[in-house]
């Protein structure tokens, strides 16, 4: 069965003080989900854990990124986490360190019959 899209959502995230790129890509990807309560697999019969959600990230610099450590946020389903050159990075003028900010985007797929649920 072909996998649908059933949902997308956005958010950002931002580590004001510690230049973690990690630390503000799992905000933003938290964001994300605050944003929406992804509960409509069992609308479908479908079992939440068998979601494929993907997951985009946007940061300065993509490979100091724990894609592991982002993918661990949700709660259940199957995480695809890429990391691409986005968001924001803010020198600090008066000591060492930037701000960072990061944008998440999400996708979740649920692999439903074609015309849908039966």
């Amino acid at each position: 069965m072909p996998l649908k899209s059933m949902v997308m959502e956005f958010g950002s995230g931002v580590d004001i003080c510690g230049g973690d790129y990690t630390k503000a890509a799992v905000r933003a990807l938290e964001a994300a989900l605050r944003h929406n309560s992804i509960t409509f697999a069992q609308a479908f019969d479908v079992a939440p854990e068998s979601m494929v959600v993907k997951i985009v990230i946007g940061v300065g610099q993509p490979e100091e990124v724990n894609r592991k450590a982002v993918a661990a946020v949700l709660p259940y389903g199957n995480a695809e986490v890429s990391v691409v050159q986005g968001g924001m990075e803010i020198k600090r003028e008066t000591a060492p360190g930037a701000t960072i900010l990061a944008n998440a985007a999400l996708t979740v797929f649920l692999d439903l019959p074609e015309g849908g649920a039966q």
